[in-house]
């Protein structure tokens, strides 16, 4: 982990423990990253997981690749070392809603393994949730919902996934979907069950 540039700052504890924290708020923080090639389904699942929790009355809430891009990570591009920088950007923003007892999903393709590891590093042990969502590329590439994979077919968009970019698929996620002829409930509830066997989510 790199050091801050400022060295003209301080470390503030919180007046509370975290286990105060989550007594108070009946709720225990996670991350539950999904990482998979585009298309594969995992802000689909990710918004589904996040309206399922909300209706049972989970402190919940995703947040989405493309999102960040328009606002937090709007400077960054799609090369190797703004693809990393902007891991690293949401892995911090992902570790503060945890922290606030947010079980936060997140939809990000984040093809690196050693990015998705420095996120894992930050987080609180047992509090980070890989979720490898296993569609093959063949059928990403038939769902192409937003035409991305024929404009890189035709080299229309370079450093593309899976097409001229490299994606590092889990080698140990916590929970790998497989989402070929499975609807969008199956995999959401699949990942609700394992929420409620790690004791992030009761009832």
């Amino acid at each position: 982990m790199s050091e801050p540039k400022s060295k003209n700052i301080h470390w503030h504890g919180a007046n509370i423990t975290q286990e105060e924290r989550q007594e108070a708020l009946d709720a225990r923080g996670c991350v539950v990253w999904f990482t998979g090639l585009s298309g594969s389904g995992k802000s689909t699942i990710s918004r589904r997981v996040e309206q399922l929790l909300l209706e049972r009355g989970k402190f919940v809430y995703s947040l989405d690749g493309d999102n960040v891009r328009f606002g937090l990570n709007k400077d960054l591009g799609f090369s190797p070392e703004d693809r990393t920088e902007n891991i690293r950007r949401i892995g911090e923003v992902a570790k503060l809603f945890a922290d606030a007892c947010c079980v936060t999903t997140t939809a990000f393709i984040s093809p690196y393994r050693q990015d998705r590891d420095q996120v894992r590093a930050i987080m609180a042990e047992g509090s980070f949730i890989e979720v490898f969502v296993d569609t093959p590329l063949e059928v990403c590439e038939e769902r192409d919902p937003k035409g991305l994979y024929k404009k890189a077919r035709r080299g229309e968009i370079p450093e593309f996934t899976g097409i001229s970019a490299p994606y590092e698929a889990p080698e140990a996620a916590e929970l790998v979907l497989k989402t070929a002829g499975r609807s969008v409930d199956e995999c959401a509830l699949e990942v609700i069950e394992h929420l409620q066997q790690a004791g992030f989510i009761t009832g």
